[in-house]
């Protein structure tokens, strides 16, 4: 799978150059519990066809009825003249809550765009392909729009004048070593909309990379690092056991700006191999600080697919923004 929405604005960039009506959808803001996130995205196309989401799938299931009978003089799903994009509240009433499955009386608000133009569409999504961050603009009074490169990721942000939301490109994920484990977690990865990358050097690691999707190195470690270029929505995780391999990709990665290093092993194999990397690589307890290791969080894993989810997750938590409880992490 690929990163969410930009599989809605390819859609959508489709049916505007089909000449097709369609609506893009963005959540504006959330009140208590919210199925999805300030800053999804959704599109819709006459005729029913549908790209993302915006909720639990109530919600999507009104915006698809009203919008396909082009609503009613004064709905809010009625084109705005001159363009303008309308905002539209769902569960204000615990009432409402229930009908739309918004949890503990959560409110929804999202922003309606009207038939976006095709060539802005097209450029933002080339911008994205080729791994740039890119911030888009839409006017509130005539829904013209904007779009710039962006420096870091934001949140969005919507004022009387605009709505400003930050697209980026794919999370990365790089796995040092090609074993068992590495498979499961290159599948959970994939999963979860993250471009993989696997970097093996040895022999024996030499036969069939099983994962469609994820592209199989043979490379050096440090090497692999280097060209990977961690930025802050990638990361590195070493899963050979071999200090001459994790620690090559582990040195490289803590240069960078990844948002998650990680090494798996015991909690002893770590204590160890912190020891080493300051004894004999110039590290310090401060430069080390980012290195996640045991990688995973704490769930009792033993097997390889299961270790392989307590690091995706330890993984997600850490693009979330999410600060995990590590007590009592380690695998073998």
């Amino acid at each position: 799978m690929e990163n969410i929405d930009l599989t809605v604005l390819r859609a959508l960039r489709d049916w505007r150059r089909a000449c097709r009506r369609a609506l893009m959808v963005t959540v504006v803001r959330t009140w208590g519990s919210s199925p999805r996130p300030v800053g999804s995205i959704m599109g819709l196309c006459e005729g029913g066809a549908v790209a993302g989401s915006v909720s639990g799938g109530c919600i999507e299931d009104d915006l698809i009825a009203r919008y396909a009978r082009q609503a009613d003089a004064g709905d809010a799903l009625r084109p705005a003249p001159g363009g303008a994009p309308r905002f539209v509240k769902y569960g204000v009433t615990a009432d409402e809550a229930h009908r739309f499955g918004l949890p503990c009386g959560g409110t929804l608000e999202l922003l309606l765009e009207f038939d976006p133009g095709a060539a802005p569409l097209a450029e933002l999504v080339r911008a994205l392909e080729g791994g740039r961050l890119m911030r888009r603009a839409v006017n509130l009074a005539d829904g013209a729009v904007t779009q710039t490169s962006a420096d870091a990721p934001a949140g969005l942000t919507v004022s009387a004048a605009a709505l400003v939301n930050t697209f980026g490109p794919q999370y990365r994920m790089l796995i040092i070593g090609a074993g068992q484990m590495s498979e499961y977690l290159a599948g959970m990865a994939l999963f979860c909309g993250f471009a993989v990358t696997v970097c093996d050097p040895r022999e024996e690691y030499g036969g069939a990379w099983p994962v469609t999707g994820a592209r199989l190195l043979r490379d050096m470690p440090d090497d692999a690092v280097t060209a990977f270029a961690p930025d802050r929505r990638a990361c590195v995780i070493a899963l050979t056991h071999d200090p001459k391999l994790d620690d090559l990709a582990l040195l490289q990665a803590l240069q960078t700006d990844a948002f998650y290093i990680g090494a798996i092993g015991s909690r002893r194999n770590n204590a160890a191999r912190r020891q080493r990397l300051m004894e004999h690589f110039g590290q310090s307890a401060e430069s080390l600080q980012r290195l996640r290791g045991p990688a995973g969080l704490p769930i009792g894993s033993k097997t390889p697919p299961e270790i392989a989810v307590s690091i995706m997750a330890e993984v997600l938590a850490a693009k979330n923004g999410m600060a995990a409880d590590r007590h009592g992490a380690g695998n073998c």
